[in-house]
């Protein structure tokens, strides 16, 4: 049996470098990507109502951020400047039961998705974070 020694405290997340990188990089946050808005679609009127009918471009909009936020390709960047979260989402009302509906969908795709545990909870802890950041009623 090999022991791993504890995780570096300047990587919650891990061995790796970046979070991106102990995902898996790009087709893992994808997946996630993917996972999320599905969840969304399933089980969340309240955030569904606030998204296009075809979450197409939503879906590649998440992709690229989170890409670029987990230390990967910074995608959002590139192709659509700073991401201003705040400026981005306020013609959203965005109370703290969706930002925590938000957060709780985003939550269940990381289990559905990270198998490990020291990233599944540095996701679920930072990007719950930023949804409840970005409530503006």
């Amino acid at each position: 049996m090999q022991v791993h020694p504890p995780s570096d405290s300047r990587r919650p997340w891990g061995e790796s470098e970046t979070p991106y990188e102990e995902l898996g990089g790009d087709p893992e946050v994808r997946r996630l990507v993917e996972r999320f808005y599905d969840i969304v679609e399933e089980t969340s009127p309240v955030l569904t109502a606030m998204l296009p009918a075809d979450t197409r471009v939503s879906r590649e909009k998440l992709y690229e951020f989170l890409s670029g936020w987990m230390g990967g390709p910074p995608l959002y960047w590139e192709r659509r400047g700073h991401p201003a979260l705040r400026m981005r989402h306020a013609p959203f009302t965005i109370d703290r039961f969706a930002a925590e509906e938000w957060a709780r969908c985003m939550a269940e795709a990381i289990t559905d998705t990270v198998s490990e545990p020291a990233l599944a909870g540095f996701l679920s802890t930072e990007l719950g974070t930023v949804a409840l950041q970005l409530q503006n009623a």
